[in-house]
This record gives structure tokens, C-alpha cells and sequence, in this order.
């Protein structure tokens, strides 16, 4: 028999709007999951079980009165520990910020819950989600339930290891570096990071005013099990908000019936890729070709620039920022920061400008690219899940993770949609690929995410932790 928590947050809103369960039912499966599992894991750092159960059994009231629930009715979901919940504090995985209480709900979460959804806990990060790897200064390190000594990727660690394991069914994340789908890959996961301006942002703790990259290269974004559930999620959170002024009313369009046109970098430019890894993204080009997709395998425009414009943008300001930032940061977070922001030139205002002058024109290549391609195909990372604390133990090994992650800079500096599915496994760990897609085509990339998903490439969770 199927356990309430093996099942998706699209059958859990069915059962519960057909009458085969009860949203509390939902709600107290999912917690005594957590209390099974999340010891082993450390996953989760705050559970709302009294406020989860009363609002589960409001929506079972509504319900049995004739009301309308909502498409995520009665389901729970989990939140990353930077996203406001209102009179919860919003801590960034930090210690000095862990009474920093939230006056009202962030534009994902009030979407979450106008759908139906019922907030159940709050998951890990690493400090200010600025490594990717979930390792907190607060609540410690976050396990990857396939391997207890590989990490779970990052910054939106937790909440990717929260859906692997059963304790929540859907979840809100963010992403500036692949921070929604570094996780999602290291666990086996779907998620997607929007097109810029697609699902509104906004904060009151630390502030409401975001560094220019913050503003520009991140978004929020929901993480699943299934790409049908991160498409759920996506329509939720879409559209535009007045607390975020580069938010927009543009409605998710399905795209036309049509032959796609998929460009492979199974072997992005600008390092190495693991032969393994490289050969289940071309594994995945090959399930696209057998489903009738046009595959051919093509670097995109000026690869190496992308990435390396990412780097002086993010890393520039996080080298500006550590002064401030190096007090409340853990020895490991603070050495992962130092050593990565060496890895370019320090930061001028030249720099800065002509990066932001490069941004532009990389955009406008790309753009022209996808005038002859649907999608662009790569590996999540070219490497497999590292060992926990290596990308803070030296330059080199610093240089290493970010390179192994240098595929999903490509969404972040051109503000591009991008899915995230799992494509295998290789020794035992999960091995993810994104569909990237011009402005706006999230329904696009889920799509072709969805004919790899059901494919069967990936391996299927939820899942016990393995040890």
C-alpha cells in the first residue's frame, strides 16, 4: 500500500478534493514522516505541526461546506529558510539572525497558500545560501540521503533532501547560482529556476533592498519530485506582485505541438566534465531523439563568457560584501567565500560596468541562438555530488566545485529559464540535466523535462535514507 507521503502534491490535492483522504490525514502522515526521517538528515530545521494541523483541518471544513480549495488544496509544502514567513524568523541559516522575526509572508509563500498549500515546516541552507553545498552556521550540515558523506548541493539543500525523502511533498526555493537545481540534481529531484520577472520576489529581513545581482541574476522558484508537480507549483507562484516592481503579468503559455529543436552540451566549455556524467546527458539526448526531438550536439554562443561574466559579477560583489559578512559567517562559509572571490581579479567599478556591458550582448547572442534552437541540454553539474567540505579545504579544490556547477550560470546571468530532472545514477548518486530555454518558456523546458522524466532515466523518489 502507498503511503500518504510516497504520493505527489498534485494526487495528494485530488484524493483530498475527491474525498479519499483529508488534508489533516496529509498533514499528520507528513509529520510523522519527518519525526522518522529527519533525524538522520537534517533537512528541516522548524516544524509548524500546531499551525499546519489547524489550517489542515480549516480546508477539510471548507471543503465538507462546498468551497473550492484551491489546485494545492489541503497540501503541505516546505520553505527555505530565507523566504519570509510571516512571524517566523527569516535566519539565512545564521546565527545572529536567528530572531529575526518576518512582519508577513513573502509573494511565493501568500501564492502557496492562496492555492490551498498548507506550510508545514522550514528547511536548511548554508549561510546567506552563498555556498552550494547545505552546511549552516545555525543548524548545521544537511545529508544527502544517497550517501552520507556526499553533499546535497546547494544553496536550497535542505528542501531538496525534505522531497527525496517523503517529508514534503513540494517546496519554495531560489536560485542565483543553481541553487534550486544544484540540489535538485545532487538528490534526484525536478525543479525549475523562471525566466527573470516570471515568479515575484520580495523580502522585509535583512531588507527589502537587494544588490543589483540579487536583483538581476535571482529568482524563487518550486521544487517537486515530478516535473507535473513543479508545474503545478510554477503556476501558483506566477505572475505579478506589487511588492515586486520587475514582476510581470504575463500568463504561462503552452507551447505549440512541434518537432523540438535540442541543442546537447553534454561537455559544456571551460573545464572538464566527468566521462560518466557526460555520458548520461548524451543518454538523455538520445531518449529527446527517440521521442522525436531534433538533437544535435553544439556548444551555445561565447559559453566561456557566460561563465565567466557570472563569476565576476557574483563573485565581485560577495568579495565587496564578505568585510560586512565575515562576523556572522561560519570559519568554513567565510574560507569558501574568500578563496572563490580570489579566483578573479578584485572587483572596480570598471569591472563591474563592462560586465554588466558584456550581460547585454551575451543576452542578445543567446537570444539569436534560440531562434534556430527550442532547448539547450546540458549536465546540472560535470561532476558527481562532492565529498562534504571539500569546496572550502583549498583554492584549487574552491575552483573545482564551481567549475564542476559552471552549467547552471547560464540561466542566472541571462535571467533564461531553466528545468531540472533527474538523468541516472552513476556509482550510486544522482546525476541530474537541465533544459534551458529562451525568456519565458518555462512550460517549453518542463515539457522536454517531462519526456526525459518519463523516459525512466532518473531514479524515482521518495527513498529511505541509505544509511
Amino acid at each position: 500500500m502507498t503511503e500518504l507521503w510516497q504520493h505527489g502534491a498534485g494526487e495528494l490535492a485530488a484524493m483530498i478534493r475527491e474525498g479519499e483522504t483529508s488534508s489533516l490525514d496529509v498533514i499528520d502522515a507528513h509529520l510523522r514522516r519527518i519525526e522518522q526521517v529527519n533525524g538522520s538528515v537534517n533537512a528541516i530545521v522548524r516544524v509548524l505541526a500546531d499551525d499546519a494541523r489547524a489550517a489542515a483541518q480549516a480546508a477539510d471544513a471548507a471543503l465538507a461546506a462546498g468551497k473550492d480549495l484551491g489546485p494545492l488544496g489541503g497540501v503541505p509544502f516546505t520553505i527555505k529558510e530565507n523566504i519570509d514567513v510571516a512571524d517566523l524568523p527569516t535566519t539565512h541559516g545564521l546565527q545572529a539572525l536567528a530572531d529575526a522575526i518576518a512582519p508577513l509572508d513573502a509573494p511565493v509563500v501568500e501564492r502557496m497558500k492562496a492555492a490551498g498549500a498548507v506550510p508545514l515546516a522550514r528547511t536548511n541552507l548554508p549561510d546567506m545560501g552563498l555556498r552550494i553545498h547545505t552546511d549552516s552556521e545555525l543548524h548545521g550540515l544537511t545529508l544527502n540521503p544517497w550517501h552520507p558523506e556526499r553533499t546535497a548541493g546547494g544553496s536550497s539543500g535542505g528542501e531538496a533532501v525534505a522531497l527525496a525523502t517523503g517529508m514534503s511533498p513540494i517546496g519554495l526555493g531560489n536560485d542565483l547560482g543553481g541553487s534550486l537545481r544544484n540540489p535538485a540534481s545532487c538528490c534526484s529531484i525536478a525543479s525549475i529556476k523562471p525566466t527573470l520577472g516570471r515568479v515575484p520576489s520580495a523580502s522585509t529581513y535583512p531588507g527589502p533592498d537587494a544588490s543589483i545581482t540579487l536583483q538581476l541574476l535571482a529568482v524563487q522558484g518550486p521544487m517537486a519530485r515530478t516535473v507535473a508537480d513543479v508545474r503545478l507549483g510554477l503556476a501558483a507562484l506566477s505572475g505579478a506582485h506589487v511588492r515586486d516592481p520587475q514582476s510581470v503579468p504575463l500568463p504561462l503559455t503552452a507551447p505549440e505541438p512541434a518537432r523540438r529543436r535540442v541543442a546537447v552540451m553534454a561537455e559544456p566549455p571551460g573545464g572538464t566534465t566527468d566521462p560518466r556524467v557526460a555520458a548520461v546527458t548524451r543518454a538523455a539526448a538520445a531518449a529527446l531523439e527517440a521521442a522525436g526531438c531534433h538533437v544535435e550536439e553544439i556548444d551555445g554562443p561565447r559559453f566561456d563568457e557566460v561563465v565567466d561574466c557570472w563569476q565576476t559579477l557574483v563573485l565581485g560583489e560577495v568579495v565587496m560584501a564578505l568585510p560586512l559578512l565575515e562576523p556572522i559567517l561560519s570559519p568554513e562559509a567565510t574560507a569558501f567565500l574568500r578563496m572563490a572571490g580570489e579566483l578573479k581579479a578584485p572587483p572596480t567599478l570598471e569591472s563591474l560596468g563592462l560586465a554588466w556591458m558584456q550581460r547585454h550582448s551575451l543576452m542578445r547572442d543567446w537570444n539569436v541562438f534560440f531562434s534556430d534552437w527550442d532547448v539547450v541540454l546540458t549536465p546540472t553539474w560535470t561532476d558527481l555530488p562532492f565529498v562534504h567540505g571539500v569546496d572550502a579545504e583549498s583554492s584549487e579544490s574552491s575552483l573545482a566545485t564551481l567549475v564542476a556547477a559552471r552549467a547552471v550560470t547560464l540561466a542566472n546571468l541571462l535571467g533564461l529559464p531553466s528545468a531540472a530532472v533527474p538523468a541516472g545514477l552513476v556509482d550510486g548518486l544522482p546525476v541530474g540535466v537541465l533544459v534551458n530555454g529562451p525568456r519565458w518558456s518555462e512550460l517549453l523546458c518542463l515539457e522536454v523535462a517531462e519526456t526525459l522524466e518519463g523516459a525512466g532515466l532518473g531514479a524515482i523518489t521518495p527513498i529511505d535514507p541509505t544509511f
